[in-house]
């Protein structure tokens, strides 16, 4: 259950499902409240889809490539706390989707893979977070509970995004920079985490 509880919290802290909410809301507005369950759930399937490869194909990737998982661990460190100083910082830059990619997805057919799973839910960050957490330490059952994360990660994304309207209105805007900043702090103390994890077992090797 600690593997779970820690996958679930780290996870949710850097996927940050807050933060699309006015996404979601910008590109589905003219859709039916049918329609944006239907997108939701795409997308939220999607983004398991992505953890999944990710979390079970990451490390070979990089063995292919020739880099060490504690390099990752620094380079994933590094961009989540730049992720964090964004949420931190007043009138920063808090848009996962530049301006010209979010006109352009208003003009597709279906936004639940680009830009909502990708790069919104499972963006560069989360997808370091679950290269990372594969060792070669992990039995069957504690690589189940850490996809079983995957999953409530993604149910928890749904249901905020399926209530992003009512969530809206009810914090207005200062709730929602109060937000930010909180997920901001969470999302920073877990990349100082990671690179201090990183170094230390560099130093140890």
């Amino acid at each position: 259950m600690e593997i779970l509880l820690a996958t679930f919290t780290t996870l949710f802290s850097v996927v940050n499902p807050f933060g699309a909410m006015p996404v979601f809301l910008t590109l589905t507005e003219e859709d039916t409240p049918q329609e944006r369950r239907q997108i939701g759930m795409r997308a939220c399937l999607y983004m398991i889809a992505v953890l999944a490869v990710s979390f079970f194909a990451g490390q070979y990737v990089l063995n292919f490539f020739g880099i060490n998982i504690h390099h990752l661990r620094i380079a994933g460190g590094i961009l989540l706390m730049r992720s964090a100083f964004d949420l931190l910082t007043p009138g920063g830059n808090r848009d996962r989707v530049s301006p010209a990619a979010l006109e352009e997805s208003m003009h597709k057919n279906d936004i639940s893979f680009t830009p909502l799973a990708m790069p919104m839910l499972s963006g560069p960050g989360s997808i370091a977070v679950c290269i990372s957490l594969f060792t070669e330490r992990l039995g069957y059952f504690d690589m189940s509970l850490i996809f079983l994360g995957f999953v409530l990660v993604a149910l928890a994304a749904y249901i905020i995004l399926m209530s992003s309207l009512r969530l809206t209105r009810f914090l207005g805007r200062p709730g929602m920079a109060a937000l930010a900043r909180v997920m901001g702090f969470i999302t920073l103390a877990i990349g100082v985490n990671f690179m201090a994890t990183a170094i230390k077992a560099l130093f140890q090797e």
